[in-house]
């Protein structure tokens, strides 16, 4: 008698923790399950696409190193090390200048993706853009390295400018795709501050443009005015930070209701 009282109470809980939806049973507990399936998709949606990223930008800054070599010392006069090591000045500089760049540009790229939420295929096509031309920044700055103070120290610089300008275009689009109406980032993101980060953001490609073209007059202007750039673009900027606290805050408190 007891088990079937037992028997009688589950199927009645059973009938409890169901809902019929378009003549089919659906368990509350499966609805559960594919809540939170939901939500654990939709925080990590560009996960993978930020870690491919920040392999690629690791990768792309310790290639540079490697233009730096020791002296031999069969090359070095006895007392003299610090002399040679000093005549390298030029590859330390499109080191240190590459470096910057290549920094200033992840923590951009960082800031840009706290504040988008979805990704779609156009998306990971202009990432992957953006990291052809990051993983090719070692290239012209071995270039300059090699060529600064030469003769063909103008085409050097101008290949290296030139990349520059190539890659802050690409970012501008890709924050212009991510941005425009708020199309992978949170519904409820302010549009005039998206608007008015994006007006800042457009100042990059033609700064870089002429960097570009004082290398054709004077090309070791051209190279500290590029790494000028790079330190103002790693200035804190108020508006974007406001962005990515506003879209973690959002975020948390999305993740908190669910």
């Amino acid at each position: 008698m007891q088990i079937l009282c037992v028997a009688a109470h589950l199927l009645t809980l059973k009938s409890i923790l169901n809902l019929k939806l378009g003549g089919q049973y659906i368990s509350m507990v499966t609805i559960k399950e594919q809540l939170a399936q939901n939500t654990e998709t939709e925080e990590k949606e560009t996960g993978r696409i930020e870690a491919f990223s920040d392999g690629v930008f690791s990768i792309a800054i310790t290639l540079l190193v490697l233009d730096m070599k020791v002296p031999h010392p069969a090359d070095v006069e006895q007392g003299s090390l610090i002399s040679e090591l000093l005549k390298q000045w030029p590859v330390y500089l499109a080191f240190f200048a590459s470096f910057f760049f290549i920094l200033v540009l992840w923590i951009n790229h960082h800031r840009l993706f706290t504040a988008i939420r979805r990704s779609d295929n156009n998306l990971m096509l202009l990432n992957g853009l953006l990291l052809l031309g990051v993983i090719l920044v070692p290239f012209p700055t071995s270039l300059v390295s090699q060529y600064l103070l030469q003769r063909d120290q103008m085409t050097a610089i101008l290949i290296y400018n030139g990349l520059f300008f190539l890659i802050s275009l690409v970012f501008n689009f890709l924050w212009w795709y991510a941005s425009y109406r708020n199309r992978l980032f949170n519904a409820g993101t302010d549009r005039q501050l998206v608007a008015f980060i994006t007006r800042q953001y457009a100042f990059g490609p033609p700064l870089y443009l002429v960097t570009f073209i004082l290398a054709f007059v004077n090309p070791m202007a051209s190279l500290l005015l590029s790494i000028i750039m790079a330190i103002f673009f790693a200035l804190p900027n108020k508006a974007v930070q406001q962005l990515t606290d506003a879209s973690d805050s959002s975020g948390t408190e999305q993740s908190s209701s669910n």
